[in-house]
């Protein structure tokens, strides 16, 4: 398909440079079938049905961002997958001025070397020593803010736990599965009280997702390859959800890919850990998931590509311009919505 199709314009007032306080303050767009309502994250114990089932990632944001040096010049580094104990994939700033061997220090104690380059500008470090890399970043990163929030203000303390769901405790995402920002305590009490269950998942979010389309066709883009993992007690508990005509509900796009990445042909859901770069679009036989939570994404982007693929391009074209005209935050820190396609469609 042709990516303009997913174009449209957003006022960039709309942008949200903070998270709504409390986090279940924050608004909500219900798209149920071809309706668009509005609502708030707080009535989603009324809009969910007792036997559904919440799906999170449980993914934790790691302080990724690294300024480095390298002799005189100065490089700015992006970690987004992790390929071994201590090697890491990452866009870098002035990527150029590496070459394999070169040793970059990233201040703290902390430096790795360049050993590998990929064939769209990618680089492959090697961090030195035996403290866990965990904690070398503890000291000297930054929480990766996405690209549309840093290019308006610097990260500070505040994102390190805003930045961060209440469910994460897997260390390795670079971005934050932002559609599970939303949750508090008590919402999770009020949608135990309702009858609505949750199951987590692992996916480590890469710094890929926030990366333009520059194709012109959907065809020609490649997807940055994430780690996530199902396992076999998750995928059991979720099989037989669906079998009693419980419905899933991924919370946040991450969540809806693992789960159609573990997928076989007949929609029962398998264990699974390794990579996933699968990309949805529309035309796409969703064979795990029912709705999904998700917050409001770029134009030409991969995500608005996946909700236009759940719920129709049309659809999603109206829901968005819905929710510009009545004002609605937009992408990471902004408001949510909820989206259930029509089980007859």
């Amino acid at each position: 398909m042709r990516v303009d199709l997913f174009d449209f314009d957003l006022p960039a007032e709309l942008i949200a440079l903070r998270p709504a306080k409390p986090r279940d303050s924050a608004r909500l767009l219900l798209v149920e079938g071809t309706d668009v309502s509005d609502r708030t994250v707080l009535d989603l114990p009324d809009l969910l049905q007792p036997g559904d089932t919440l799906v999170f990632n449980n993914t934790r944001v790691i302080p990724a961002q690294l300024e480095g040096q390298r002799g005189d010049a100065r490089v700015g580094v992006t970690l987004h997958k992790r390929e071994g104990v201590r090697v890491w994939w990452a866009f870098v700033r002035n990527a150029k001025r590496l070459r394999i061997g070169d040793r970059v220090e990233f201040g703290g104690g902390v430096s790795a070397s360049v050993s590998q380059r990929d064939d769209q500008g990618a680089i492959l470090f090697h961090f030195e020593g035996d403290e866990p890399v965990e904690l070398m970043l503890e000291r000297a990163g930054r929480m990766p803010l996405p690209p549309y929030i840093a290019s308006k203000r610097p990260a500070d303390e505040s994102d390190r736990a805003d930045y961060q769901t209440m469910f994460a405790r897997e260390d390795g995402a670079v971005a934050a599965p932002t559609a599970a920002l939303h949750f508090t305590p008590a919402l999770i009490d009020a949608l135990d009280q309702r009858g609505v269950r949750r199951e987590t998942l692992t996916l480590h979010v890469g710094a890929g997702t926030f990366l333009p389309v520059k194709a012109e066709d959907t065809a020609d883009h490649k997807m940055h390859a994430e780690w996530g993992r199902v396992d076999a007690a998750t995928a059991e508990r979720l099989n037989s959800i669906r079998a009693s005509g419980g419905r899933l509900i991924a919370v946040g796009t991450t969540s809806l890919r693992l789960l159609e990445s573990a997928a076989d042909d007949s929609g029962t859901i398998q264990p699974f850990e390794g990579d996933t770069a699968i990309f949805i679009t529309p035309g796409h036989r969703f064979k795990a998931v029912d709705g999904l939570v998700t917050n409001f994404h770029l134009p030409k982007s991969t995500l608005f590509m996946l909700v236009s693929a759940l719920m129709g391009l049309d659809v999603m074209q109206d829901a968005y311009a819905h929710a510009i005209a009545e004002r609605y935050r937009f992408y990471s820190y902004g408001d949510g919505s909820l989206l259930l396609p029509d089980a007859r469609a």
